[in-house]
């Protein structure tokens, strides 16, 4: 049978099962180191952040890493190559596109400035993918894109990790290191003597243990190359939850009661406890870099700082740090033609994460020429250009029931009593109503009513279990800004 971690990580990438999402969530234990704490809760400030997928896999258009994976699903299709049908074939055709990649366009500044502009505060970057291959110069293997035997190896960025580290700090902004824990090229991880049976390491550890602590030592060391060779790193964003040390009795449990009918050969393979010392290497990598933040996806436990649920937003507030990672247009990795979402869609998505009390993680994935799509850049554009009017609404607020009611979401700054309700406008709607209803908070008979970017105090009145706010007809049709609209209320009852 599969390892249940597995299980769960599975049901996280898909989105398939909310269940299985409280089940880790009942197993979230707070930090307790007081640096990363405070650092922690600085990034819950900060609300908005880009993720990038990029590899070699770009060249290709393909799922990153996943069509190396012998499992049957959907996104690990062999769908390039000569001969997809042979899998070994394939997998020697994947791993020299180290050979041909050569993003000569590459230019992180562009993004970097992009991003800062839409009102993004950090990056998370993918330094290394399951499938093994290197963003970024490590010492301990020569499957990376600054190996003599990738054309890339001659160009002054050619560690892009840390022209991309350097440009985005650059612009003010946090810089965090995804990382794979599983690593499918390594020999010490799919063992070339046996053929790989899924994502997980194809031996037992526990009877091959010199090959695992082999496994074990090439991941600290890697990630200690990260900790060390690349200035401040502020998240360890960690995947690969199936690569744990044990198999929590909870979801032990969930599978007992959820499973007992499940066709035959869907769970894969055995449970694998691939132990990868994770306290250890957590303690180490905060020597270098205090303060830390580390994200063991799908691990519950105290290395998983916030959690992240993937491609959803929940349905409502969460009690600990979170973060939802959202493909922006396409794919996780770079493809053709991808769409992109609309600038609207984009910042209902994030008011409506924010006011959960969570942070959006938007990915944008490069090319293999290494540039962006022009659609990313549109979006961004937009963006920016309703943060510019409103990201008071947006940094440094927490979450405040009952967070949404209709079509107006809100949230709180608690020190100043400030109450932001954001009205997302219709899908079509380029003017504001006359009159905006809003329920679930009731402002103090004196408070003041403003819309961010006019100067104007509004009028409103109570009503019942909320308030009404009246809308100049000057403004009606010349709103400072498309998309929602936010109204700042000075005190509301009960605060």
């Amino acid at each position: 049978m599969w390892k249940f971690t597995t299980f769960l990580a599975l049901l996280l990438c898909i989105g398939a099962s909310s269940v299985a999402f409280s089940e880790e969530s009942d197993r979230y234990v707070p930090e307790t180191d007081p640096l990363v704490l405070e650092k922690l809760d600085q990034w819950q400030d900060l609300k908005f952040g880009l993720l990038m997928h990029w590899g070699a896999y770009s060249q290709w258009g393909i799922v990153e890493s996943w069509s190396l994976c012998p499992e049957d699903y959907g996104w690990c299709e062999r769908k390039k190559g000569e001969n997809p049908q042979d899998y070994f074939a394939y997998k020697r055709e994947y791993e020299n596109l180290k050979s041909t990649f050569n993003p000569v366009q590459f230019d992180p500044t562009l993004w970097a400035e992009a991003a800062a502009a839409a009102g993004m505060k950090y990056m998370v970057f993918t330094t290394k993918h399951h499938d093994g291959f290197c963003m970024f110069d490590s010492q301990e293997t020569d499957y990376k894109i600054t190996d003599k035997g990738c054309p890339f190896h001659t160009h002054e960025k050619t560690d892009v990790t840390k022209a991309i580290f350097e440009a985005f700090r650059g612009e003010g902004m946090w810089t965090g290191a995804y990382f794979s824990k599983p690593d499918w090229h390594n020999e010490y991880y799919w063992y070339p003597y046996f053929p790989p049976l899924d994502r997980n390491v194809n031996y037992d550890p526990q009877l091959y243990p010199e090959r695992w602590g082999n496994f074990v030592q090439f991941t600290h060391n890697q990630i200690m190359e990260l900790m060390s060779n690349y200035g401040q790193v502020d998240i360890l964003w960690l995947d690969g939850g199936w690569v744990a040390k044990e198999t929590p009795e909870s979801i032990r449990q969930w599978y007992a009661n959820h499973m007992e009918n499940n066709p035959s050969g869907f769970i894969k393979h055995g449970i694998v406890n691939q132990d990868i010392r994770m306290d250890e290497l957590v303690a180490k990598a905060r020597q270098k870099q205090p303060g830390l933040i580390v994200v063991d996806r799908a691990v519950p436990g105290k290395n998983q700082n916030y959690l992240t649920p993937e491609n959803r937003v929940p349905e409502k507030e969460l009690p600990f740090p979170w973060e939802s990672c959202i493909i922006a247009g396409g794919s996780w990795s770079w493809v053709p033609n991808a769409n992109y979402k609309s600038v609207r869609e984009t910042v209902h998505l994030l008011v409506d994460i924010v006011a959960k009390g969570g942070n959006l993680l938007l990915n944008i994935a490069p090319s293999a020429e290494g540039t962006w799509d022009d659609g990313a850049y549109t979006m961004l554009k937009g963006v920016g250009e309703w943060m510019d009017v409103n990201d008071e609404a947006i940094y440094g607020t927490r979450a405040i029931a009952p967070y949404k009611a209709g079509q107006v979401c809100f949230t709180h700054k608690p020190a100043e009593g400030t109450v932001y309700a954001i009205y997302l406008a219709d899908e079509q709607a380029t003017a504001i109503p006359a009159t905006i209803m809003v329920e679930g908070v009731v402002p103090v008979s004196d408070a003041q009513i403003t819309m961010l970017g006019m100067k104007e105090n509004l009028e409103w009145k109570r009503q019942d279990n909320g308030f009404s706010v009246s809308i100049p007809a000057s403004v009606q049709n010349n709103p400072p800004c498309i998309d929602a609209w936010v109204f700042r209320i000075s005190e509301i009852e009960g605060s």
